[in-house]
């Protein structure tokens, strides 16, 4: 019977681990991902996605403003990853237009997309997305629109920036107000790698240069009409002074655009590197050691306690021949008859722990994927999604954690704390959710997740991790209870005064320290390609610093476990759980220096959006890296009174 069950439960494992390797390559070869080959003639698909700012963090859809639009818009598919990010990608004007010629190696100059004349209220939207610093988003062949900036060593690489801004604040020639102006004319560059035998061609880059330029023309507006401001032939803007396109009520504006093909040395499998190859690498390496050099510090540490303490403390306490003796000796030997008595809110610290696996497993995996190549940029959410689907699938391990330790504690009601497991981290995260979705919402941004999804959520909560949750705690109390190596006192012992430095107040804070310490350089980069929408790539570095935070966590918490034994203070359970996840508050204190130092956000909703992800985020962290303390210091504490003579 336990073979079958042993069997199945194998099975299962693989069923999910095929499931996700099936779900990330069909993501990875989705129509726009795989390679597309075009001759030259052939129509190019601009798409275009949502506005973004840094200062608001709240995505708009493209057409939200009057900007020119097809006939009719059609909505991309969109994964789930694609819709919690705000992504609303939909086709443009730029194609399927008959006054418009985007097509592969046919460069245009001067084409005219659309003439707009601004009212009152497209005025104000203009205005305010040109104020709030809002970009526009496009996608050519799945690579997205970026704008080349030079640095100040020319011989380096320029810098790309993810879209162009809608326009800018500032003051023009004879005036002393400033003036909102609009980027109406768009200098497009598709770069392209040529195959000299078939003379097919795949792009390989998409850069724009913006300009504001207020058009002109003879006569009345027509089809075929010419503009002064602009010279096909010469292939230059000309007259006028390249005078800007203001934003104001009843003005008339001409949207343009150029476009120019180059041929590059680049080939379609290395494309994506100019666009995350732009961060210094020396200062991931500074962080990989100053991460090791915490580990280096605390493995001498365990490795002085485990080796030469606890060696000598347990020959001496098997030495002793008589129990007046053993009655002399102090030491963390004395509380071996409570140090593995169930603590207070024992189901509080099982539904913790389960919770903990879950997400570690989670981590794990997704690691695993990127660093394999899965989840790369160009598998737009596919991160997103894949952390989703696993949080689903790893309920299965929470149940079955949570449920192993709720038997050990002598619990009988598996049911019980199977709900629990299943319900009180994801009911608080989605509460949360909800309130800054319904403030999304209240600003009308394509952020807000719709009601749809919200049900696709909450169907992946309730209908596969809630059951998953309730088959592994049936699996995990079927189990036989976990033996503790030493009997337990029915009477507690007295616990002595303790130290200033043994507080738990104190260490719990000070245990916090340094698994933050060995993070922190990391997630200025995570926290900068969330909220400064820029790529993140380097899971290689990530997976390393994953590793050490695993290290760190388990060898600090063991290291302040042994010093409160040692001060017979056998309370240890919950302590070592929030040793370690104290480190959340600091990653919490971090992102408000962050938000403070670092982002420009001055509207209330944006700031509540900030700090209420943030605090989603540091709730996992404590999660995470307290289960990582607790297992620490539960096989820590099992290991060493399994080694001592108890009579």
């Amino acid at each position: 019977m336990g073979a079958r069950r042993s069997l199945a439960f194998r099975s299962l494992i693989s069923a999910i681990v095929l499931l996700l390797l099936t779900y990330n390559a069909y993501s990875f070869y989705l129509p726009g991902v795989a390679p597309q080959d075009f001759d030259k003639g052939d129509l190019l698909n601009v798409k275009v996605n949502k506005l973004t700012s840094t200062k608001t963090q709240l995505p708009y859809s493209y057409y939200s403003l009057p900007y020119c639009h097809p006939e009719t818009i059609v909505d991309s598919r969109e994964n789930l990853g694609e819709v919690l990010r705000g992504d609303r990608i939909e086709n443009s004007a730029y194609v399927l237009n008959r006054f418009v010629q985007f097509k592969m190696r046919e460069p245009q100059m001067c084409k005219i997309a659309c003439r707009l004349t601004l009212d009152a209220k497209t005025a104000k939207e203009f205005k305010e997305k040109i104020e709030d610093e809002y970009r526009v988003n496009m996608i050519l062949d799945n690579l997205p629109l970026v704008v080349p900036i030079q640095r100040l060593d020319q011989e380096s690489p320029p810098v790309y920036q993810l879209g162009f801004h809608v326009g800018l604040k500032g003051q023009y020639t004879g005036s002393k107000d400033e003036k909102n102006f609009i980027h109406n004319h768009l200098k497009f560059t598709v770069k392209y790698h040529r195959d000299m035998q078939t003379d097919l061609a795949r792009i390989v880059g998409f850069e724009v240069k913006p300009f504001s330029v207020k058009h002109e023309y003879e006569g009345k507006w027509t089809e075929n009409t010419h503009l002064t401001t602009c010279d096909p032939q010469a292939k230059q803007m000309v007259s006028n002074n390249n005078a800007p396109q203001q934003v104001e009520e009843k003005q008339e504006i001409i949207f343009t655009y150029d476009v120019e093909f180059q041929e590059s040395d680049v080939k379609w499998a290395s494309r994506w590197d100019t666009y995350l190859l732009m961060s210094d690498d020396q200062i991931h390496w500074f962080s990989i050691v100053n991460s090791l050099m915490i580990v280096l510090f605390l493995s001498g540490m365990v490795a002085m306690i485990m080796l030469r303490t606890l060696y000598r403390d347990i020959s001496k306490y098997n030495e002793l021949e008589t129990q007046e003796e053993a009655q002399e000796e102090t030491g963390w030997k004395l509380v071996h008859g409570d140090v593995f008595r169930p603590p207070n809110n024992s189901e509080l610290l099982c539904v913790c722990a389960g919770t903990g696996v879950q997400f570690f497993g989670m981590i794990l995996v997704t690691m695993i994927f990127a660093v394999l190549g899965f989840l790369s940029p160009s598998n737009r959410g596919g991160l997103m999604t894949a952390m989703l689907m696993l949080w689903v699938f790893m309920g299965l391990f929470a149940g079955y954690a949570s449920a192993r330790l709720y038997k050990m504690f002598k619990g009988s009601e598996w049911k019980k704390i199977a709900l629990r497991t299943a319900f009180l981290f994801p009911a608080t995260v989605f509460v949360i959710f909800f309130v800054l979705n319904a403030l999304i919402w209240g600003q009308k941004s394509s952020g807000a997740v719709p009601f749809g999804t919200m049900f696709a959520l909450v169907f992946l909560w309730f209908g596969i991790s809630v059951p998953l949750v309730f088959v592994g705690s049936y699996v995990g109390f079927r189990k036989p209870a976990i033996e503790d190596p030493v009997k337990t006192n029915k009477i507690p012992r007295q616990i002595p005064e303790q130290a200033w430095y043994m507080n738990p107040i104190f260490s719990i804070l000070i245990g916090g320290i340094l698994p933050f310490g060995a993070v922190f350089i990391e997630l200025f980069f995570i926290l900068t390609s969330i909220w400064l929408n820029q790529f993140y790539y380097i899971f290689g570095f990530l997976f390393i610093v994953f590793i050490i935070l695993i290290i760190t966590c388990a060898e600090i918490t063991i290291v302040l476990c042994y010093f409160q034994l040692c001060s017979e203070d056998y309370l240890w359970w919950w302590r070592s759980y929030l040793t370690s996840g104290s480190s959340a508050l600091y990653l919490f204190l971090y992102a408000a220096f962050y938000f403070f130092t670092k982002l420009e956000i001055t509207k209330p909703v944006s700031g509540a959006l900030y700090f209420g992800y943030m605090l989603i985020g540091s709730y996992a962290f404590f999660v995470l890296t307290g289960t990582i303390g607790f297992y620490a210091c539960f096989w820590f504490t099992r290991l060493i009174y399994s080694s001592v003579k108890i009579d």
